[in-house]
């Protein structure tokens, strides 16, 4: 069986432990609990009939990049960078971890998740503004830690690009 390391990239409240819990267990809560160093989950997959075992390392999400956390990326395989659109910041700091990411890993896949879909009337990320990330050949999926909505398909296709890395 494959094993692909996957990091959640995003600041704090943006959705990266709420993602991962709607990916590996299908539930959501409405606590927020900040997450203290790094939580890793597995979960097993199946893409082209071959099973891969995912790792995700949710990382504690900060306004820098700290520096325990180019350590926690070495041997990622992909990264989920996780926006929240109610918060125009959060893109700007997505852009940092993203080209901080690849100082650290090279250019590995990575998809950006812009999380809190079900709050779309509150959102400060305006379209033409995803255009233009999309654009710059960014992979992006609107998704909804609540809802489920864009879950499944962000973490498939960072998958499927991970495995298309040689």
């Amino acid at each position: 069986m494959i094993q692909k390391k996957i990091c959640m990239l995003g600041t704090f409240g943006v959705g990266k432990t709420s993602l991962v819990s709607q990916y590996v267990r299908s539930i959501f809560s409405d606590k927020y609990l900040s997450t203290v160093g790094v939580k890793v989950d597995k979960k097993e997959v199946v893409v082209d009939n071959q099973r891969v075992n995912l790792v995700l390392w949710d990382l504690y999400g900060e306004d820098g990049f700290q520096t325990i956390q180019q350590s926690y990326l070495r041997g990622t395989s992909g990264y989920l960078l996780v926006a929240d659109g109610t918060r125009f910041d959060t893109l700007a700091a997505a852009r940092d971890l993203q080209k901080r990411a690849v100082a650290v890993v090279g250019k590995a896949p990575f998809v950006l998740a812009l999380n809190k879909a079900d709050l779309e009337a509150e959102w400060q990320i305006d379209e033409r503004t995803l255009l233009k990330v999309a654009d710059e050949g960014w992979t992006v999926v609107r998704t909804s830690a609540r809802t489920g909505l864009g879950v499944q398909q962000a973490f498939d296709l960072l998958t499927r690009a991970m495995l298309e890395q040689p």
